[in-house]
């Protein structure tokens, strides 16, 4: 189903657009991230917001969206699946219908970080030396609730990296949280959909991409706000041990380069590893341990089910 919302936008709406906003959410309100969007994109005609509800079925996320949008001046579709398909099948269906020959992932969890976050990628897309663009995330600088600092400590130290620093990984930094895309390359390499539940079917797809088209790191940062709690963290990182494998499968002279991939192969022959998961989670939970070392188990966990999923 698409509900296509009719506010100030008929001039924009005769115009094929030059990059198309594409927003999944799941569990989660992007109102906050459509209301920031709307701020910046006043008489563009350059623009399109697609966001596609995978599955929440939340009447009063929905009445917000239409309200927020009644006030823009560029089209916003709202898409909607009774079921929920997956990460993978929803960027997939949100290209599928979008119109311009770029197209913008954002996470409905994030936020622009800048007042120039559409003008600095409409610039990156006229300027035609790239394919592919990451802009890269930050988190707030500030602990906001205790039982997200871990999360928060562990984005920063691992995943707010700077352009210049994420370049020198190549695909191994992008994620699908703030990333834009020529179509075409959307066309001929989709999401793949065998992955199930949370994690890796984003960096698998910059795998497959990376030596075929011209990827750029930028420093185009989104605000990541949905921070997961400590439990949360837990369970994803167990749960997304078959995902990494399959990620492994596909590419596994990537693999060999990456430092989890060598932690999860070590532990697998180590005896009795997965017997240290109980202190590993209790560590990781403390309050009392410094953040540093509860940061250590908690990729130690990581690694230990990952190295079952191996076996």
């Amino acid at each position: 189903m698409i509900n296509t919302v009719k506010n100030n936008a008929a001039k924009a709406a005769k115009t094929k657009p030059v990059l198309s906003i594409l927003i999944p959410y799941y569990k989660d309100d992007p109102s906050a991230l459509l209301r920031a969007l709307l701020a910046q994109t006043k008489q563009q005609t350059q623009i399109e917001i697609l966001i596609y509800d995978d599955g929440t079925n939340d009447d009063a996320i929905y009445t917000s969206l239409s309200k927020i949008a009644k006030s823009g001046y560029v089209p916003v579709r709202l898409l909607f699946s009774a079921a929920n398909k997956g990460r993978a099948s929803a960027r997939n269906t949100l290209k599928q219908n979008a119109y311009a020959d770029w197209v913008l992932f954002l996470d409905a969890d994030m936020l622009p970080s800048r007042d120039d976050f559409i003008v600095r990628y409409l610039t990156e897309i006229i300027s035609e030396k790239t394919d592919v663009i990451f802009g890269g995330f930050t988190v707030q600088q500030q602990i906001s609730a205790p039982n997200t600092e871990l999360h928060r400590a562990f984005s920063q130290t691992s995943d707010c990296l700077s352009a210049k620093e994420r370049t020198k990984s190549g695909p191994q930094y992008v994620c699908s949280s703030n990333l834009c895309v020529r179509s075409k390359i959307l066309d001929a390499e989709p999401f793949d959909i065998h992955f199930k539940g949370w994690g890796w079917e984003d960096s698998e797809w910059a795998a497959r991409i990376a030596s075929k088209y011209r990827l750029r790191h930028a420093d185009i940062p989104a605000l990541h706000l949905g921070l997961e709690s400590t439990e949360t963290l837990l369970k994803r990182f167990k749960d997304s041990a078959s995902n990494y494998v399959y990620f492994t499968n596909k590419h596994p002279e990537l693999a060999k380069t990456l430092t989890l991939y060598k932690l999860s192969q070590k532990l697998r022959h180590v005896p009795g590893q997965k017997l240290s998961r109980p202190l590993l989670a209790s560590t990781v939970r403390s309050k009392i341990i410094p953040t540093k070392l509860r940061l250590i188990a908690l990729k130690l966990w990581r690694a230990s089910w990952y190295a079952e999923a191996f076996s």
